[in-house]
């Protein structure tokens, strides 16, 4: 019994290892109020780091190219090109990284327009909590591990 709860404990502590060695987060979003409510909660209530900021499409592939993030939170409307117009690029530029389209127009038409055009992993709202937006990190930056239980870890872990 000991030696199972050992062994718990440290593929617990494995798992939030490999999570918080990630190089982190790239938020695109035009509003200067919307990065900063973002990066503080990132790093407040995840083992994640925001590696970068950029406020539109061009100043994202700069950024997702020089620092190789893992995820990125893009919002919809960005001056210039909407964010289902930069998504193909950056995935043609980082095909492993998970992008979140991060819209205050979260409804079935923009799912259907964000699936369409592609590159986009997920859709969430800016309306919803912002709790969930944390369960969507973990889920997408849980590093895949084939020991045995590790699934079960993944989602049964709990992070601050």
């Amino acid at each position: 019994m000991a030696a199972n709860r050992t062994l718990a404990i440290c593929e617990i502590r494995e798992t939030a290892d490999r999570l918080s060695t990630m190089s982190g987060i790239l938020i695109v979003d035009d509003n200067a109020n919307i990065r900063r409510l973002l990066r503080s909660f990132v790093e407040t209530n995840t083992v994640f780091e925001v590696c970068g900021e950029a406020e539109n499409g061009p100043e994202g592939f700069e950024k997702a190219e020089e620092l190789r993030p893992d995820l990125i939170l893009l919002d919809l409307t960005l001056p210039g090109m909407l964010g289902t117009e930069a998504a193909p690029i950056l995935k043609r530029l980082l095909p492993q990284v998970k992008i979140v389209l991060f819209t205050m127009h979260e409804d079935g038409v923009n799912r259907a327009l964000a699936s369409r055009f592609g590159g986009v992993d997920l859709v969430i709202g800016k309306a919803d909590s912002i709790l969930n937006l944390r369960e969507h990190l973990i889920a997408l930056l849980a590093p895949v591990d084939s020991t045995p239980g590790a699934t079960e870890v993944r989602k049964n872990i709990k992070i601050n």
